[in-house]
């Protein structure tokens, strides 16, 4: 048995073992990661390098291009549809410089989920030499079967899902993710893994996760109900020039009418006692991505935002 004095199993069997079970999945097909973050990074480094590009949806996920610029690779952006992947727009972009393609269904940091048959579509339009990286750390928010990516990575030769659990099963600072693909693509992330990358605490609590679905039914069920009540709370304050992109994720994006509200609002929702993301680095000033938490939290939330909204139109019409 581990101990804190003895070193991690450097193969995550117990875990692998676990997801293998749960999934359908052999277990020499999957390998874990320090978060699915250390995969993706993994991933760009194993299939990409200089002079090579690596594509991805605006709007995408922070670490892709960082991924990308490590390995000296180019991070390019295709247009979107309605803040998430165009898969016409993203199959234009392809060059014979492209390597990786990175893709989070649902996406990060705008909620917005393809269809299977997008999916699909979009692998099928690739050359056989792009890696699809399906990023699915939001998978467990959708309805059952509602990612069935994994099938896609067992049949493929060029895809590869990541997933975590950071999310919904609530054990981001245990660092734990998971990828799976076909064998040489997961022979190819092992070689360049770090040895001891998952702790065997971490490891011992992803097992315990998994053994307790119920929970993870609960969360979300939970989730689908407080984040539509947000949203429709959020749709009542259209008249301030306030609206949602639709999420499946268990966040939402919250647009108001220019960068300087998003910002007074975000300065008002911290002083209620909550962080929420504000991206105009990601081209997204005038938004904010406000995590749904438990139904008293959104309430706060929701109250800081519109007594904020409240307190700019007096001001505006006192002028």
């Amino acid at each position: 048995a581990q101990t804190p004095a003895t070193y991690p199993d450097p193969d995550s069997i117990a875990l692998r073992t676990a997801l293998g079970e749960m999934h359908g999945i052999d277990a020499a097909s999957i390998v874990c990661g320090t978060g699915s973050d250390e995969l993706l990074n993994l991933a760009a480094q194993a299939f990409a390098g200089a002079g090579d590009e690596v594509l991805m949806p605006r709007f995408s996920f922070s670490v892709y291009p960082i991924a990308a610029l490590r390995v000296g690779a180019a991070p390019v952006e295709a247009e979107t549809r309605e803040y998430g992947a165009d898969v016409d727009a993203l199959l234009a972009a392809v060059t014979d410089r492209t390597r990786v393609v990175f893709i989070a269904n649902p996406n990060n940091p705008t909620g917005t989920y393809l269809p299977h048959e997008e999916i699909a579509r979009l692998h099928a339009g690739l050359p056989g030499d792009v890696l699809l990286v399906l990023d699915q750390a939001y998978a467990e928010y959708l309805p059952d079967d509602g990612a069935p990516g994994l099938a896609m990575a067992g049949k493929a030769d060029n895809v590869l899902v990541t997933r975590t659990f950071s999310k919904i099963y609530g054990l981001a600072s245990a660092r734990v993710g998971w990828a799976t693909g076909a064998r040489h693509l997961i022979d190819a992330l092992n070689r360049i893994r770090g040895p001891f990358n998952v702790t065997g605490a971490s490891q011992a609590g992803a097992v315990a996760a998994l053994a307790d679905q119920d929970f993870v039914k609960c969360s979300r069920e939970e989730n689908a109900r407080v984040r539509q009540a947000f949203v429709m709370r959020m749709m009542q304050l259209g008249n301030h020039g306030v609206s949602t992109v639709p999420s499946e994720a268990n966040f939402v994006l919250v647009r108001f009418p220019d960068q300087p509200t998003a910002e007074r609002v975000r300065d008002a929702i911290a002083q209620a006692g909550y962080a929420v993301r504000h991206l105009p680095g990601q081209g997204l000033g005038e938004a904010l991505r406000i995590t749904i938490g438990r139904e008293d939290d959104m309430k706060k939330v929701g109250d800081a935002i519109e007594a904020e909204l409240a307190g700019r139109a007096v001001s505006r019409s006192a002028r």
